[in-house]
C-alpha cells in the first residue's frame, strides 16, 4: 500500500508546478510525463510552492450553502466577523480577497456569490510575487468555473427557511465546445429572508455632565436578493495561443430593520432609534487574457481588467415612531488593471518569470443627510468627494528544482502607491513604495514520498481603502444634530487622507504529511511584525461641522504589532487518524483544526494589548459518514471561539463573547445524475455580543441572536 501511494506520488506534477498554467502538465517546461488520476485537491495542494489550502467542488457542496461567505468560515484559519472572512485571526483588512486572482471590488462581500459559481477556493497563507502582496495575514482567491473541455449542463434548485417565509435559489450552468471555440454561461441567484434578536445596553459615566443608562430589546428581519452570472469565452486560436474573455456581473438588494420593542432609559439621549434600511451593490467586471508560447519553453500572458461596483443606500431612522433621520448615499468605484507575465525555463531546473501590474482605483462619495427635515450639515453633505490609488508592481520571480527533495522560491516585487483624496479644505495626496522581498523553501524528507516541509520570508503590506482615507464625517445616530455634543462610546466617524500602508515581515513554517487515500495532518507556525499599524482612535475634537466640541474617531497610524501563531489541521479516513480504533472498513472521515494566536501592539503597554479581533484560540471538529448499504452521507460541523478582551487604545477596550457554531446536512444520491441534499446551519444558536467601554467607565453592549437556517436543494445534470 505504501510503495503504491509513492509512485502516484511520484507520477504527479513536481512541487511548485501551477496547476492553473497548461504549462504545469507540459513535459517540455518540467521535463516530466504526467499520467494517471487527475490532480485532486490534495495534490494541488502538495504541489503549490507555498503552503495552501485548497477547497474543491465537493468540500464546496458538502452543506448546500446559499453563498460563499458560509462555505468560507468553516474553513481551517477561517472565521467571519461583521460579514468579512479573516484568516489568523487578524482583521479582514488583512486578509486579501481575490477573485480569479485579482482583488475584489470595494465594499464586496463573499455572501453575495451563490457557491454554484464557484470551481474552488484556495487559501494561501503567504505571498508571492507574482500576486498582490497585499496580504499580510494571507489571500483567499474564489476561482469561477472555467470552460469545460466537454458539454455540459446541470441546474439545482433550492428551498430554504429560516424565518417568516421559505426562499428559493436556482442555479444553471451550460458549457459547450465546438472545434477550438468553447464558451460557458454559469447564472445563479438567490433570496434569504432571515431575523435576529438584538440587545442593547449603554451606561454613559458622567462624560456629558451626568450618569445615564439604558436598556433595549429588538428584534431584526434581514431579507433581499442576489443575481449572478460569469460568462466565459475561450479561442483555441493554434497549438500555441489562445484568447480567455470572462465577464463578472453581480447585482443584490437588500433590506433590514430594527424596531426596537422594550426601552428602558434614563435619558431620552441614549436612545437607540429603530430603522429601516435598504440598498444595493453592483459589480461588473470583464477580464480579457492573450496567452501565447514561443519555442515550447517562454510563455507570455497579457491581462486587462474593467471594473466597476456600485453601492446604495438609504437610511430611514425613527425616535417615538416619527420620522427622525434620513440619509441617503452612494459610493462608485472604478478599476482599470492591466498586467503581463513573462515565464522561461532556464536549463532543467531554473523557471524564471518576470511581470508587471498597472492599477487605477476611484472611489467618488455622495451623501445626504436630513434630521426633522433639515439638512445635517448643510454645505458638507451633498459635496461629492473623490479619492484614487493607482499602483505599479513589478516583479521577479524564480522557481529553482535543486533536487528531487529541495524546492527554492526566491521573488523580489516593488510596488508605488499613489493616493489622492479630496478634503473640505483641498486635495491630499500621499505616496508609498513597498519593496517586497520573498523566499519560500520546499523540503521533501522523503525524495519518493509525499511529506513536504516549507519556509517562508516574506514582506507584505496593507493599503488603506479608498473609503477609509475620504474625510467626510458620519455623525453617530444616538447625537445626529451638530449642537450636541456625543460621548465616547458614541463617537462620530471620519476618514484619514494622511493615512501610510502598513508594511509587515512575516515568517512561516510549516509541516504536511500526507496519507494513504487523501488524508493529512499539518502543522503551521507564523509570525509578523507589522509596522505603522492602523487603528481607530477616539478623541475628543474641536470640529468644522459641529458648534460644540465632538468624540471622534478616525483612522491613524499609531504603533507596531507582533502576532504569533501555531495552527493544527487534519482531515482523512477515521481508520487512518485513529489506527486501531476505527475499523479500516467504517466510511467515516473526520477533519479538525485548533489555532492558538498571540499578539501585541507596542503602543498600548496594558494586558490584552492584541490586534483587534484576534481571538486567544479557536477550533473546528467535523465528520462525514457514508452509510453502507444506501446513497446516503451524513455529516456535521462544530465551530468554537472562545470569549477574550482586547485593549485598543490606551483609553477604550472592547470584549467579544465567545461563539459556536453548529452545522449539519444530509445527502442523498439517487444516481449519477440527480441528489437531494438537506442541510441546517446555525442549527444551535446563541447569544454572541461584543461590549465597547472607555476609561471613564461609559460603555455599550450589542448581544444577537440569529435563527437557524435550514436548506433542501435538488441537483440534476443533465
Amino acid at each position: 500500500m505504501a510503495l503504491a501511494w509513492q509512485v502516484s506520488c511520484a507520477q504527479d506534477m513536481p512541487v511548485g508546478a501551477d496547476p492553473n498554467s497548461r504549462s504545469a502538465y507540459d513535459n517540455k517546461l518540467y521535463r516530466v510525463e504526467v499520467k494517471g488520476r487527475p490532480q485532486s485537491d490534495v495534490d494541488l495542494r502538495r504541489n503549490a510552492v507555498v503552503a495552501k489550502q485548497i477547497v474543491g467542488r465537493e468540500e464546496i457542496d458538502r452543506f448546500g450553502d446559499s453563498n460563499v461567505n458560509e462555505v468560507v468560515r468553516r474553513l481551517p484559519g477561517v472565521d467571519i466577523q461583521n460579514g468579512q472572512p479573516r484568516l489568523r485571526g487578524m482583521g479582514s483588512g488583512y486578509t486579501q480577497i481575490l477573485i480569479n486572482g485579482e482583488p475584489a471590488p470595494s465594499g464586496f462581500l463573499l455572501e453575495q456569490i451563490n457557491p454554484a459559481q464557484v470551481e474552488r477556493i484556495e487559501i494561501q497563507k503567504a505571498a508571492t510575487a507574482d500576486q498582490s502582496t497585499q496580504a499580510v495575514a494571507g489571500s483567499i482567491n474564489i476561482v469561477l468555473k472555467t470552460v469545460a473541455k466537454k458539454r455540459q449542463a446541470s441546474v439545482k434548485l433550492g428551498v430554504a427557511y429560516s424565518t417568516g417565509r421559505p426562499t428559493a435559489n436556482v442555479s444553471a450552468l451550460y458549457s459547450e465546445r465546438a472545434g477550438d471555440l468553447s464558451y460557458s454561461l454559469p447564472v445563479s441567484a438567490y433570496e434569504y429572508d432571515s431575523s435576529a434578536e438584538m440587545k442593547v445596553s449603554r451606561y454613559v459615566a458622567g462624560s456629558l455632565g451626568t450618569v445615564g443608562t439604558a436598556q433595549q430589546l429588538a428584534q431584526q428581519p434581514m431579507w433581499g436578493h442576489s443575481i449572478n452570472a460569469s460568462p466565459q469565452l475561450n479561442w483555441r486560436i493554434d497549438d500555441d495561443q489562445s484568447i480567455n474573455l470572462q465577464a463578472f456581473l453581480q447585482r443584490s438588494d437588500w433590506h433590514s430593520k430594527v424596531q426596537f420593542t422594550d426601552i428602558a432609559a434614563s435619558n431620552p439621549l441614549l436612545f437607540e432609534d429603530s430603522s429601516n434600511n435598504e440598498g444595493r451593490f453592483e459589480n461588473h467586471r470583464l477580464t480579457g487574457q492573450w496567452s501565447v508560447r514561443f519555442s515550447g519553453e517562454r510563455k507570455l500572458d497579457l491581462k486587462l481588467m474593467m471594473g466597476q461596483a456600485l453601492n446604495e443606500f438609504v437610511n430611514q431612522s425613527y425616535r417615538a415612531n416619527l420620522p427622525y433621520r434620513h440619509s441617503v448615499g452612494e459610493g462608485r468605484d472604478r478599476t482599470l488593471t492591466q498586467s503581463g507575465k513573462y515565464g522561461q525555463l532556464l536549463g532543467d531546473a531554473h523557471r524564471l518569470s518576470a511581470g508587471w501590474e498597472f492599477e487605477f482605483r476611484r472611489r467618488d462619495d455622495e451623501r445626504n443627510v436630513t434630521v426633522l427635515g433639515l439638512q445635517q450639515l448643510p454645505g458638507m453633505d451633498t459635496l461629492p468627494l473623490h479619492a484614487k490609488i493607482d499602483r505599479q508592481a513589478y516583479y521577479l520571480q524564480d522557481e529553482w528544482e535543486l533536487s528531487d527533495q529541495w524546492l527554492l522560491y526566491g521573488g523580489l516585487r516593488h510596488e508605488t502607491i499613489a493616493t489622492r483624496s479630496d478634503t473640505f479644505d483641498g486635495a491630499v495626496s500621499n505616496r508609498s513604495q513597498v519593496m517586497s522581498p520573498l523566499l519560500h523553501v520546499n523540503f521533501k524528507p522523503d525524495p519518493k514520498g509525499c511529506d513536504v516541509i516549507r519556509g517562508s520570508l516574506t514582506r507584505s503590506y496593507k493599503a488603506p481603502d479608498l473609503y477609509s482615507l475620504v474625510p467626510r464625517p458620519t455623525l453617530n445616530s444616538i447625537y445626529p444634530l451638530p449642537t450636541q455634543q456625543n460621548d465616547q462610546v458614541a463617537a462620530d466617524r471620519a476618514g484619514n487622507p494622511g493615512l501610510r500602508p502598513e508594511l509587515a515581515t512575516g515568517l512561516d513554517l510549516a509541516y504536511e504529511m500526507y496519507f494513504t487515500g487523501g488524508g493529512l495532518f499539518s502543522v503551521g507556525l507564523f509570525h509578523r511584525r507589522v509596522e505603522d499599524l492602523i487603528r481607530y482612535v477616539t478623541t475628543l475634537e474641536n470640529v468644522s461641522w459641529a458648534t460644540v466640541p465632538r468624540w471622534v474617531s478616525r483612522p491613524q497610524n499609531i504603533s507596531s504589532a507582533n502576532s504569533s501563531g501555531i495552527e493544527l489541521e487534519f482531515k482523512g479516513p477515521a481508520s487512518q487518524l485513529l489506527p486501531g480504533l476505527v475499523d479500516a472498513k467504517t466510511r467515516l472521515d473526520l477533519r479538525g483544526t485548533l489555532n492558538l494566536y498571540r499578539s501585541k501592539v507596542d503602543a498600548v503597554p496594558m494586558p490584552n494589548s492584541r490586534l483587534d479581533g484576534q481571538q486567544p484560540w479557536s477550533a473546528t471538529l467535523g465528520f462525514d459518514y457514508k452509510a453502507q448499504h444506501v446513497p446516503l452521507t451524513v455529516g456535521a460541523n462544530l465551530s468554537y471561539t472562545p470569549g477574550y478582551d482586547t485593549q485598543q487604545t490606551l483609553s477604550q477596550a472592547l470584549k467579544q463573547t465567545r461563539s459556536r457554531a453548529l452545522d449539519l446536512y444530509a445527502l442523498w444520491n439517487w444516481n449519477q445524475q440527480v441528489s437531494l441534499r438537506f442541510g441546517a446551519t446555525n442549527a444551535a444558536p446563541q447569544w454572541t455580543g461584543r461590549i465597547t467601554s472607555t476609561d471613564d467607565g461609559s460603555s455599550v453592549q450589542v448581544q444577537r441572536k440569529t435563527r437557524p437556517n435550514y436548506t433542501v436543494a435538488i441537483d440534476i445534470k443533465l
